[in-house]
């Protein structure tokens, strides 16, 4: 099919959606969640293909961006069932007012419709997207990258054997067969037929559909994200925190970038961090963090003296910018200057500084004494996510169930005339 012919299937299909209430949609998440677990040998295989046809291309972090295992299969089926445990958001009368002449005036929240989802290597975000948008009453239509092409081929055909044994269409979750920029055009510019477009991947992506989109669209993803280590810091804390934001899954959006220290601290906090990150590391055997240094922090430590860019680039590898910078109001403005407003963190004691944080860093998360790793649906508590919007209007942070839904006024009366 076509990348227009699907729309239209979609399209289509809603309406069996929009008749389906909570129990039939969360019968088809568990149906869909079973067979992604009884397909797994066939999703196994495809990745497989995905990933020997990627070798040498893409770099071994985005390498492990794009595999798949039984448990991270088994991760993908357990998130889909999660879903089936959260409120059901369509139909949530969000408020209720009645006026003087009797009208009781309803907000309700009500789905979307078709949902079109643009997005690069990672196979996980197939089964997610195609559940939350499931759950929020709305149609699928999903355009992966091309080197996850086979891997979410054989998830969505799974996918929608789970819809079929239900009694849903299967054109609910769809995957665009085309992998060139023409297809994404046509999702862009699809109106009438997308209801909302969510591009989830790198800044270039997300650029290109913000910029040339004339369906409704949100910005999600990019995520340069920062630690600022204070002067009232535990360091010891501070270095488990850098540790996990930087290390623990450097490919996603809510790895730390950049590192900011507090000038009194930073002869000291410094070396302790270039022998965790770095010597600590490969003694282990793991892969070392390329330190990219200001030069005041290069005045401290070794390290790759950072470049013109660095402070605005998203790595997604092993790579951390660090600056010394003057004390918590350089560390904001350095922060406003070159945040992509997704997730920022702060490590201090001193409750005046964690305050003046929190009030003033624009971004979606912000995080006193804790990593920037937890900016994610299932963290918080949402379930599995579509994305993490970096945008202020509609949606911000983690993309949830609520977050896929629109509202309407239902309003109710006994003859008012105006």
């Amino acid at each position: 099919m076509t990348t227009m012919e699907i729309l239209r299937a979609a399209r289509a299909a809603w309406p069996a959606l929009q008749d389906a209430d909570t129990a039939k949609k969360n019968a088809a998440l568990d149906a869909m969640a079973a067979a992604l677990l009884a397909q797994e040998a066939e999703i196994l295989a495809a990745n497989a293909a995905d990933m020997e046809a990627a070798k040498g291309r893409i770099s071994p972090v985005m390498l492990d961006r794009l595999r798949l295992t039984p448990e991270r299969v088994a991760g993908m089926a357990e998130g889909i069932r999660q879903l089936i445990a959260l409120p059901d958001p369509v139909g949530a009368v969000v408020t209720r007012t009645v006026r003087p002449n009797g009208l009781v005036i309803e907000k309700t929240r009500v789905a979307m419709g078709v949902i079109a989802i643009i997005y690069e290597s990672r196979p996980n975000v197939t089964s997610d997207a195609a559940a939350l948008a499931l759950k929020a009453g709305s149609a699928c239509v999903l355009r992966g990258g091309k080197e996850a092409f086979r891997s979410a081929n054989a998830i969505v055909s799974a996918m929608q054997k789970g819809l079929e044994r239900v009694g849903l269409p299967a054109a609910l979750v769809q995957l665009v067969q085309d992998t060139t920029r023409q297809s994404a055009t046509e999702l862009m510019t699809a109106v009438g037929l997308v209801d909302l477009l969510i591009p989830r991947g790198g800044a270039g992506l997300i650029r290109t559909c913000t910029e040339n989109a004339r369906v409704p669209c949100i910005q999600t993803g990019t995520g340069i994200c920062h630690v600022y280590v204070d002067a009232a810091a535990d360091q010891d804390m501070a270095l488990d925190i850098i540790d996990n934001a930087k290390t623990s899954r450097p490919s996603v959006c809510n790895a730390e970038e950049v590192l900011l220290v507090h000038e009194a601290v930073a002869a000291e906090f410094l070396p302790k961090l270039r022998r965790r990150l770095v010597d600590d590391r490969a003694a282990k055997g793991l892969t070392p963090v390329e330190l990219r240094l200001d030069a005041r922090a290069a005045e401290i430590i070794p390290g790759t003296p950072a470049g013109e860019r660095d402070f605005d680039t998203e790595f997604l590898d092993y790579i951390l910018a660090v600056a010394v910078v003057k004390d918590a109001d350089a560390a904001i403005r350095h922060i406003a200057a070159h945040s992509t407003g997704h997730s920022e963190a702060v490590v201090s004691r001193d409750p005046a500084v964690l305050e003046r944080f929190a009030r003033s860093v624009d971004s979606a998360a912000v995080y006193l004494n804790c990593s920037t790793r937890f900016t994610d649906g299932g963290e918080f508590g949402l379930g599995c996510e579509m994305g993490i919007s970096t945008q202020k209007l509609h949606a911000r942070g983690p993309m949830g169930l609520e977050e896929l839904t629109t509202c309407k006024y239902v309003v109710k009366g006994d003859g008012q005339v105006r």
